[in-house]
């Protein structure tokens, strides 16, 4: 990943995110914001332990019969991930959050991810050595 990214995503969602919050501030007042940060935070928080033991078990039983659990264990980072931008106050992270709790984005993203992957092992960057 470039710096130009890191920049961006380490300094600049930042500063777009206070931004926003500056924004729905002045529309709605300085309680109202805080609530809504907390209230985000709280509500990711507990949909992303049930989510996230739900996957557990999953990749429990993938493994118990014999299964590698691939997509589980993707599943299972995109919702760690999103766990940490729901606690990070902010509605862009939020709302990342929030999308990255939704199998049909995680599904999405996973075919994205694979397609990625299965494109660089095609021209050569990634190689894989299979033992028999």
């Amino acid at each position: 990943m470039p710096i130009s990214y890191l920049i961006a995503l380490f300094i600049g969602l930042p500063i777009v995110e206070l931004a926003l919050l500056f924004e729905v501030h002045s529309a709605v007042g300085f309680l109202p914001t805080v609530l809504l940060v907390l209230l985000t935070g709280v509500t990711g928080a507990t949909l992303v332990r049930r989510q996230g033991l739900a996957t557990l078990l999953k990749i429990q039983r993938e493994m118990s019969i014999g299964n590698v659990p691939a997509p589980q264990m993707m599943d299972g980072v995109m919702i760690l991930v999103a766990g940490a931008l729901l606690v990070t106050p902010g509605l862009i992270t939020d709302l990342s959050g929030f999308g990255l709790l939704i199998p049909y984005v995680r599904e999405h993203i996973r075919l994205w991810v694979g397609k990625k992957i299965e494109a660089k092992i095609r021209s050569g960057y990634i190689q894989v050595n299979v033992k028999r």
